[in-house]
């Protein structure tokens, strides 16, 4: 629903700026333009879904292998100990904490498909504990928290998008996008926790917080005694260096459980094709939109609203045509990615500000469409403070997403 408002949002906007200027400015052409640029967006869209196939089969496929080779299930009984004590009120051993934990080492594997069935599924057996049906309970509020924050390993549909755009390391964002969702998931989680009054205290929680923080700090202190031409190099070669150390832990998992691994790289490279032509219309309608709202002249006034504004505070302004990206991903993952796109196809992928894009979409999940699917499922009317708390954890993150820009990129 709030994507129906925005997508006819860019529509009444275009018009009515282009109706503006043809009484202010004489500009009879603007229509001429704004129809040119719907024409020419529905193309783009089209050709690049069609170039995302080879790769998202690819990650999809090698996705599968890693599922099916039990690396969610190994990673699940890994983070008992922590769950058991961000969940008090879900009792030892409930078949809860598997579903939750393995839902988000899904979203941090990016295998999307498999997350939300194991999301919704976690959602239903919290709400078998729940006394009060339509009220969200201090579990479930922490786990769509969890999930809003977006934790982030693996930003595959980023990387995708970025090699389809032209971009010469599609992964040297993956460093900065890893450290801004991960201070977005640790606001969120001090947000619940303080609220919730669990202790933070304890040898375990302490022990994995501190661990998180002491890393991201190493990076950024190791990051800042680099020479500024080397950061992008050397954020290119650790991400990729990354991510090839996984795919050959998923060959190898595969291997152990001998399963036939090429049989099910290719049953999840088609799955890869199948989402690929799916996101097509998707893709069509947003750039449409966005398309308009730039040519009509909407997104200038925008920016240099939002310029003139950091200008005036002293602060640097060549953020600036990155942040509507920031702006729209908690109301919509497709609109903020259609800004990404725009911005990419606008300044360049290898450009600060495509770049800078892309970490904003990576950094959180689409905050209320997480909480209507999550909460609607099961007729979770009352959901408390879970908005305000998964908006914290996108504010943090945020910050944290100029923060590291700036460090990596400029």
């Amino acid at each position: 629903m709030v994507l129906n408002y925005i997508w006819i949002g860019f529509f009444v906007i275009a018009f009515l700026v282009g109706i503006c200027r043809i009484i202010f400015t004489g500009d009879y052409t603007i229509f001429t333009e704004m129809m040119n640029a719907v024409f020419a967006a529905s193309k783009n869209g089209f050709e690049i879904s069609l170039g995302l196939t080879g790769i998202l089969s690819l990650w999809m496929g090698f996705m599968k292998i890693g599922e099916q080779g039990g690396i969610v299930h190994a990673l699940a009984r890994l983070g008992t100990p922590i769950f058991s004590r961000l969940f008090p009120e879900v009792p030892k051993g409930h078949p809860a904490i598997g579903s939750m934990f393995m839902n988000i080492v899904a979203n941090m594997l990016n295998l999307d498909n498999a997350a939300t069935p194991l999301g919704l599924k976690a959602m239903q057996e919290l709400q078998e504990l729940n006394g009060t049906k339509d009220r969200a309970t201090n579990s479930m509020i922490m786990f769509m928290v969890i999930n809003a924050s977006g934790l982030t390993i693996i930003p595959i549909t980023i990387m995708v998008y970025r090699a389809q755009m032209g971009a010469a390391n599609p992964a040297d964002v993956s460093i900065p996008l890893m450290i801004s969702t991960m201070m977005a998931t640790l606001g969120g989680l001090l947000f619940v926790c303080i609220k919730q009054k669990i202790n933070l205290f304890d040898k375990v929680l302490l022990s994995f917080i501190g661990g998180v923080i002491l890393l991201i700090a190493a990076i950024v202190f190791w990051v800042k005694s680099l020479p500024q031409e080397k950061i992008s190099l050397y954020s290119a070669l650790i991400g990729n260096c990354l991510l090839f150390c996984i795919l050959i832990a998923f060959l190898l998992a595969g291997l152990r459980k001998k399963i036939n691994v090429y049989e099910v790289f290719i049953d999840g490279a088609k799955d890869g094709f199948k989402t690929a032509i799916m996101i097509i219309p998707y893709l069509i309608a947003i750039l449409v939109g966005v398309a308009l709202f730039r040519t009509s002249g909407a997104m200038t006034f925008l920016t240099d609203g939002i310029s003139y504004l950091a200008s005036s505070c002293g602060l640097p302004i060549d953020w600036v045509n990155a942040f509507p990206t920031a702006l729209m991903k908690p109301l919509s993952g497709s609109g903020s990615r259609g800004m990404m796109i725009d911005v990419m196809q606008t300044y360049g992928a290898d450009s600060f500000v495509g770049r800078l894009a892309c970490v904003f979409q990576g950094t959180t999940d689409t905050t209320f469409y997480v909480v209507a699917v999550y909460y609607g499922v099961v007729n979770i009317k009352n959901t408390r403070y879970t908005v305000p708390a998964a908006l914290f954890a996108d504010l943090i993150g945020l910050l944290t997403a100029f923060a590291v820009g700036y460090l990596f990129f400029k």
